[in-house]
């Protein structure tokens, strides 16, 4: 997994022992198999996108940092999405 990548809700969550929707749209799952948190935007109700991956003391650090840009991130990758379909 990587930064950026869009994934479906299951693959998100998989390896999770614990996972929550911090805010509405940003959630945040515990990885098992790589032992840190994996944060995401939800862009619909499937598909999340990978926003970080940080060891347990950066998490809520990083999560205030992103609060402000949910609205933002989800806006530009479901409309990037969209202009992806209009290509096949």
């Amino acid at each position: 997994m990587h930064k950026g990548q869009i994934m479906s809700k299951d693959e998100f969550l998989r390896n999770s022992q614990y996972a929550k929707e911090e805010y509405e749209g940003l959630l945040v799952s515990a990885d098992t198999a790589s032992n840190q948190y994996k944060i995401g935007i939800q862009l619909d109700e499937n598909r999340i996108l990978l926003v970080d991956q940080v060891p347990d003391h950066e998490v809520h650090h990083r999560i205030n940092q992103l609060v402000p840009q949910i609205t933002e991130l989800q806006r530009r990758y479901r409309s990037h999405n969209d202009l992806q379909n209009y290509q096949s």
